[in-house]
C-alpha cells in the first residue's frame, strides 16, 4: 500500500513540474530573449564616443581664439557661453539612454548595474535648445524616461516589468536617440566651421612671413598647420565610429522591440 502511495505522490509532483515548465516556457516566449537583452545593455559603453565629440565641441571656443580676427572673437566669445549651458543638456541625453539600457539589463537578471546615480542625475532635467537641434519633444521624452526609470530601479527582476518599461520607454527613446544623431550631425558642422577658420587663417598668413627673418615662425606655423590637419582627419574618423555605435543601437533597439508582444487590451 505504501509503494503505490509513493508512486502516486512521485506522479503528482512529477506532474506539477512539468506544468511550470509549460508555464514559464510559455511566459518566456512572449518575451525578447534575456540574452539579446543583456546584449543591447553591454552596448551602452559604445555612447562614450557620442560623449567624447560633446566635450570636444563644449571646448570649440579655446580652440579657434587665437586664429580669430577681433570682431570674430566677440561673437564666438558669446556663442561660447550658450555652448557651455547646452553641453550640459547633451552629455545628459547619454546619460538617460544609458541609463534605460542598463536598467533593461538589470531587470533581464544583470546584477552589475547600479542606476541610482544615473536616475537622480535625470531628475534635474534638460532644456530645449532649438538652434542646435534640441527642441521640446525631446525635453518632454527625456522628463517621461526620467519617471519610468524611477519606477524601473525599484522594480523586481521580473519579465512583465522588463516588458514594460520596453513598451513604455520606446517611444521616449527613439526621440533622444534622434536627437543625439542630430546632434552629432551639429559636431561635424561645427568641426568643419573651426577647420576653415584654423587652416584658413594659417594657409592665408604663411606665405606672407619672411623666409629670412621670420625662419623660425615659419616653421613652428608649418608644424601646426600639420598637426591641425591631422587633429581634423582623426576627428572625422571618431565621428563616423560614434555614428555607427549609436546606428547599432538604434538598430539593436528595434530589434528588441519587434520581439514584444502585441500590448494587452483592456476589456469593457
Amino acid at each position: 500500500m505504501r509503494f503505490y502511495t509513493t508512486i502516486a505522490l512521485r506522479g503528482r509532483m512529477l506532474g506539477c513540474l512539468l506544468a511550470a515548465i509549460l508555464l514559464l516556457s510559455g511566459c518566456a516566449s512572449s518575451t525578447p530573449q534575456t540574452a539579446a537583452v543583456r546584449e543591447f545593455a553591454a552596448l551602452a559603453p559604445n555612447l562614450q564616443s557620442y560623449h567624447e565629440l560633446t566635450e570636444r565641441y563644449r571646448h570649440t571656443y579655446q580652440r579657434e581664439q587665437p586664429f580669430l580676427t577681433p570682431e570674430a572673437d566677440a561673437f564666438e566669445r558669446q556663442q561660447d557661453r550658450q555652448r557651455q549651458q547646452a553641453c550640459d543638456d547633451f552629455v545628459k541625453l547619454q546619460g538617460g539612454v544609458q541609463a534605460y539600457m542598463q536598467a533593461l539589463g538589470r531587470l533581464a537578471g544583470d546584477k552589475q548595474y547600479d542606476l541610482e546615480d544615473q536616475v537622480k542625475a535625470m531628475g534635474s532635467g534638460i532644456r530645449a535648445w532649438p538652434d542646435q537641434g534640441l527642441d521640446d519633444r525631446h525635453v518632454s521624452a527625456f522628463a517621461g524616461l526620467s519617471r519610468l526609470l524611477a519606477r524601473a530601479v525599484t522594480a523586481p527582476a521580473q519579465q512583465a516589468a522588463l516588458q514594460d518599461l520596453l513598451r513604455s520607454g520606446a517611444p521616449a527613446v527613439q526621440q533622444l536617440l534622434e536627437a543625439m544623431q542630430t546632434l552629432l550631425r551639429l559636431y561635424q558642422r561645427s568641426s568643419e566651421n573651426e577647420q576653415a577658420i584654423v587652416l584658413g587663417m594659417l594657409e592665408t598668413e604663411l606665405p606672407y612671413a619672411d623666409p629670412q627673418r621670420q625662419r623660425l615662425l615659419r616653421a613652428l606655423a608649418g608644424v601646426l598647420q600639420q598637426e591641425k590637419r591631422n587633429e581634423y582627419r582623426l576627428f572625422g574618423l571618431r565621428s563616423t565610429l560614434a555614428r555607427q555605435h549609436l546606428d547599432s543601437i538604434i538598430a539593436s533597439h528595434q530589434a528588441l522591440l519587434a520581439q514584444l508582444p502585441a500590448a494587452p487590451t483592456s476589456r469593457e
